[in-house]
């Protein structure tokens, strides 16, 4: 099998990375700022410092409890005791007691919207029967997903010797938490909830964002003397080239609840304005179509399931061009998805980034008349 290069001659004349635009100085211990559209970080610092994540382990936690609500193990309208364990928890709480039995869907917003250590035990506890076993679900998840450097000890994020995260790993389960469960994205959005009977001065999501900023829709907050105030805000904005672009920052360590809010704000509003968002190609558009040997078609088309897009700093004046490397000849058969060959994004000569091309559909292998035909047609090539 011979390597080709298939040149696809497509020149954009839009902006291209000859140099990163400088991020703003942005303080905090840690920070990240990710394209979420393109899947690219724009700006970092000690993102894989290990950091306690405070009350941004219940972003796990949400994640187990939106699980188990796809498979159907618990729904919505379902109501949890609350257990002297839940009661008294330290810390924020949602302000719910044993005497009650409380619909899931309040208790997501509890722990959400008022970051209820209580409501989040709660869920913790119907979920994995303990908070324990729960714990152990939690860490076979970070591992599933890839978050390398994560260990918890707690559903809620209260101070625990080895309770540890970065920030890379936290923007790994961001992005799974919103891809995963879109229908979860509305819960964390919310301004102001209360369960009833509870304290009306505990209604406000301690997000700041979400009031000060229309494209901000989630995602959580956390604190503690020794992890600092700490914020993952997510941003979706629409621009003519690009409609729902979206970014993600998460600041570590800021040095008040302000201080969070402002830092993360002035990372979304710099990525924004140094960085625009290119699709290069929709889902499921075919990038190439080349021909196939001893199949049923006579090509196959080659693409991605999810739109191709690049984010380049504003204002640069270098082209953008696609490359396909893939073997030649083809021969069929192909499977739906099976990857076929590799986009390679440039700016000029310089490599950007590397896309699997997949087969869009399924191409079978032909008859044993049409195998042989084109077996002569190759050797004959």
């Amino acid at each position: 099998m011979q390597a080709l290069v298939a040149s696809l001659l497509v020149l954009f004349c839009l902006a291209a990375a000859a140099q990163a635009p400088q991020p703003p100085d942005v303080a905090a211990r840690s920070y990240l700022l990710l394209d979420v559209s393109a899947d690219q970080i724009l700006a970092s610092r000690d993102i894989d410092s290990p950091v306690e994540p405070a009350s941004l382990t219940k972003l796990m936690t949400g994640y187990l409890v939106f699980q188990a609500i796809k498979s159907k193990k618990i729904d919505l309208k379902q109501t949890l005791p609350v257990s002297e364990r839940a009661w008294k928890m330290p810390g924020s709480r949602m302000f719910i007691d044993p005497k009650m039995q409380v619909p899931v869907d309040d208790l997501i917003k509890g722990m959400i919207v008022q970051s209820g250590n209580d409501a989040t035990m709660a869920l913790a506890e119907g979920v994995g029967g303990t908070a324990e076993h729960f714990v152990e679900l939690m860490n076979q998840q970070a591992q599933a997903l890839g978050m390398k450097n994560t260990t918890y000890k707690n559903p809620e994020g209260l101070r625990a010797p080895g309770h540890l995260t970065t920030a890379r790993d936290l923007s790994i389960l961001a992005t799974r938490l919103m891809q995963d469960f879109p229908e979860a994205r509305p819960y964390y959005s919310i301004r102001k909830y209360r369960y009833q009977g509870t304290p009306t001065a505990n209604d406000t999501n301690r997000n700041m964002l979400l009031f000060r900023d229309p494209t901000v829709d989630g995602l959580g907050t956390g604190q503690t003397d020794t992890a600092g105030y700490c914020l993952v805000a997510t941003a979706k904005r629409d621009f003519p080239n690009l409609q729902g672009r979206r970014l993600l920052a998460i600041v570590l360590g800021a040095t008040s609840e302000l201080h969070r809010a402002n830092e993360a704000q002035r990372l979304l509003n710099w990525g924004y304005t140094a960085y625009e968002g290119l699709k290069l190609f929709d889902a499921n558009q075919s990038v190439l179509e080349p021909p196939v040997w001893k199949g049923t078609e006579r090509t196959v088309k080659l693409g991605q399931a999810q739109p191709i897009v690049l984010a380049v700093p504003a204002g640069s004046a270098a082209r953008i061009r696609t490359q396909v490397a893939r073997a030649d000849p083809l021969v069929a058969p192909f499977t739906k998805g099976q990857q076929v060959g590799t986009l390679r994004i440039l700016a000029g000569d310089q490599l950007l980034r590397e896309v699997p091309l997949v087969a869009l559909q399924a191409v079978e292998q032909a008859g044993i008349f049409g195998r042989a035909w084109d077996a002569i047609r190759l050797w004959i090539k």
